[in-house]
């Protein structure tokens, strides 16, 4: 090499790179470079996607990519919730009403503005908890309870006539109740009870919206006993079975939901389209998908809920059962209403 000359020496480098040239055309070019180049670099894009060391990598990104479209179509083919779009008349003027309920578990109390055609809007609420059902409320703590309940609907402008106080019917049932109406009338109040009967006609007096009458029905769970109501002409049908608390009762999960599927499937099949429920644990089950401050809130099928409470579950357990009975997958809490505020719009 030392005795060839400048020229010859970048003519036989010339000859070398053209070797390099075609020989590197020959064995693939860019696809060879692409196969050597490593393989971590090829699947940066996804720390998920799984890794390989062989040519099976590919696949299983390719089977990946397939299965997250496949499921993206699944989902956005699928049919979503039926929606609820109804809308409350408001009032027009009217006068301020006041009613305390006396449940099976607590106090809650209801101010409502009612004009003359019966239309309402809930004004204030508040809800309470005692331990009347366990007999260990005395008369001093339901007295000071119930002057408490008067005072705040006194001071929000409800005259002292326009107060009422009812007594559920799962309370009726409970001997401590006595205590409640003793301290009423001690307050020269009157004390309003009803069956349970009555209590699920107030109910649908109150939830059901008149355009609803022919295809849905009502449904109240309390603590004491739930209310399956709906309308048969001018007429309301309304049946009583187990409330959230049968479980102190000793009485098994079972047995409540074969009696519970029993007196839902009463229901005419034409009148389960949407089921309007209310009660104490509807309420905790549309707190965890209310919408905003709407007032009707469409709650999740009854397997979407995991609760822990042992009234949670037996609430659950009923609500599921009249899910399974009726074949209504449209149920709708009325964060508003309340059996009372039913009995409200019957006095004139």
């Amino acid at each position: 090499m030392q005795r060839l000359t400048v020229a010859g020496r970048l003519l036989i480098t010339a000859l070398i790179l053209a070797g390099i040239f075609f020989a590197f055309r020959y064995f693939g070019g860019n696809e060879a470079l692409r196969k050597l180049a490593p393989k971590d670099k090829e699947y940066t894009e996804s720390q998920t996607l799984p890794r390989a060391d062989d040519k099976t990598a590919e696949a299983e990104v390719e089977e990946s990519t397939a299965s997250s479209s496949g499921s993206s179509d699944e989902a956005s083919s699928s049919q979503p919730s039926p929606s609820f779009t109804y809308t409350a008349p408001e009032p027009q003027n009217g006068i301020l009403k006041g009613v305390v309920e006396m449940g099976a578990s607590g106090f809650n109390s209801f101010i409502v503005r009612i004009d003359d055609q019966k239309r309402w809007k809930l004004e204030k609420a508040e809800f309470g908890n005692s331990l009347v059902q366990e007999n260990m409320a005395t008369d001093d703590d339901i007295r000071a309870g119930l002057k408490s309940y008067i005072g705040k609907m006194l001071d929000f402008g409800v005259s002292g006539r326009n107060i009422q106080f009812v007594v559920s019917s799962g309370a009726v049932k409970i001997e401590s109740t006595q205590k409640i109406i003793k301290a009423l009338k001690s307050l020269n109040y009157v004390v309003n009870t009803v069956t349970p009967e009555q209590e699920g006609s107030l109910g649908l007096r109150a939830v059901l919206p008149t355009e609803f009458y022919d295809n849905s029905f009502v449904t109240d769970i309390g603590s004491g006993n739930t209310k399956i109501s709906w309308k048969e002409g001018s007429f309301t049908k309304a049946l009583e079975t187990y409330g959230a608390k049968y479980f102190e009762n000793g009485t098994s999960d079972d047995a409540v939901a074969s009696d519970v599927k029993a007196k839902a499937k009463q229901v005419p099949s034409d009148h389960r389209k949407t089921c309007f429920i209310i009660g104490g644990v509807p309420f905790e089950l549309a707190k965890s998908v209310r919408k905003g401050k709407e007032r009707y809130t469409v709650l999740d099928a009854p397997s979407a809920y995991k609760l822990e409470s042992a009234k949670s579950k037996a609430g659950l357990n009923i609500y599921k059962s009249i899910a399974d009975a009726t074949g209504c997958n449209q149920f709708v809490f009325d964060w508003d209403a309340n059996f009372t505020i039913g009995y409200l719009l019957t006095l004139k």
